[in-house]
């Protein structure tokens, strides 16, 4: 029987690959970006609106940022997680992230989605020749290979869902034709536009295998969620119960391998919302799924969305104890904007 051995979630900004000298150019495309939601009622506003309706204390925090002291706690919380993942040393890596118009498109936009191929390739980003773009590539991995998978499991986890009523869609390859059009790029370059990018690994496992992982080839198993997109999100209540099978599907599963698994995404963005995530971190931590169940689904939109991606890693890992290593809410304008950086671990 396989074993779950350890958990690891975090989030995967470009931001927290930047040099803090960096960040005030990427800051500059939140005027630009169309995708603000106000919290908590989760209302899509300009820049312009959101700073004239934010609080004192959100004008204050984000008319002062501390580039320095934030980006040495992202460091440190970083490393803290590579090091768990490299002392633990475990045999396979079952990965939830989330898929924004890379590889899956309104053409065929799957609730949920396995990789089982035996490799998946893994490019190198091409970004725009835009100041605030470039400085962030490496953390998403800076030379291209073919990523390994463990297709077993990847297949074991296909089968064993299925029976457990998830439906679960699937793919053994990728089309080469079918290369995204935003990925971070758009978020990184602030220009909110849609360039081409090469098919292959997409944001949110590329930041986990270079940052967390430290390209260690330790094999791994993709399981997209759709997190951003209507009509079909995964509710979060879902989240929790697919990983707690996925838990299942580990334990029965005829190999001696020991297993992490891990979430990548999240917490609130593109504006700070620390209630948010305190109360999200907080229900994980206790194993609250009927909690998890209750958040107002408005408040769960745009980019924050991928706090579902911790969901389905939480629900894998209640048998572990929840560790947070770091939350950092940096608001990096007057209105707000920004993300709560948020890095987990459980053992």
């Amino acid at each position: 029987m396989a074993e779950i051995v350890l958990g690891i979630a975090t989030s995967h900004s470009p931001t927290l690959s930047l040099l803090p000298h960096e960040v005030p150019a990427y800051a500059a495309g939140d005027r630009r970006n169309p995708q603000l939601l106000q919290p908590p009622e989760g209302r899509l506003m300009s820049y312009e609106q959101l700073e004239e309706a934010a609080d004192a204390a959100t004008r204050v925090a984000g008319s002062t940022p501390d580039f320095e002291a934030e980006y040495h706690r992202y460091q440190r919380a970083i490393d803290t997680l590579a090091d768990t993942f490299a002392q633990c040393k475990p045999d396979v890596a079952v990965i939830f992230g989330d898929d924004q118009e890379e590889l899956l498109f309104d053409d065929n936009m799957p609730a949920i989605s396995i990789f089982w191929g035996q490799s998946i390739p893994w490019r190198p980003q091409t970004y725009p020749p835009v100041p605030a773009a470039m400085p962030a590539a490496w953390g998403y991995g800076s030379r291209a290979m073919d990523y390994p998978v463990d297709s077993e499991l990847a297949l074991h986890l296909i089968e064993f869902l299925v029976d457990a009523d998830f439906d679960v869609a699937q793919s053994r390859y990728l089309n080469e034709e079918a290369g995204g059009r935003v990925g971070p790029v758009g978020y990184i370059a602030n220009e909110w536009s849609t360039p081409p990018r090469p098919y292959g690994l997409v944001h949110a496992y590329e930041f986990v295998c270079e940052r967390i992982m430290r390209e260690s080839g330790t094999p791994i198993v993709p399981i997209t969620l759709n997190t951003c997109y209507p009509p079909n999100q995964i509710p979060p209540q879902r989240c929790y119960l697919l990983g707690q099978a996925v838990r299942r599907a580990i334990e029965d599963w005829s190999s001696s391998k020991r297993v992490a698994v891990m979430g990548s995404g999240g917490l609130s963005h593109f504006v700070v919302d620390e209630e948010l995530d305190r109360l999200v971190l907080d229900l994980m931590r206790h194993r609250n799924a009927e909690g998890i169940a209750a958040l107002p689904r408005e408040r769960l939109n745009s980019a924050t969305s991928e706090i579902r991606n911790w969901f389905a890693a939480s629900g894998a890992l209640e048998h572990l104890d929840m560790d947070v290593v770091d939350y950092v809410p940096a608001r990096r304008t007057p209105a707000g904007t920004g993300g709560g950086w948020g890095f987990a671990r459980w053992m």
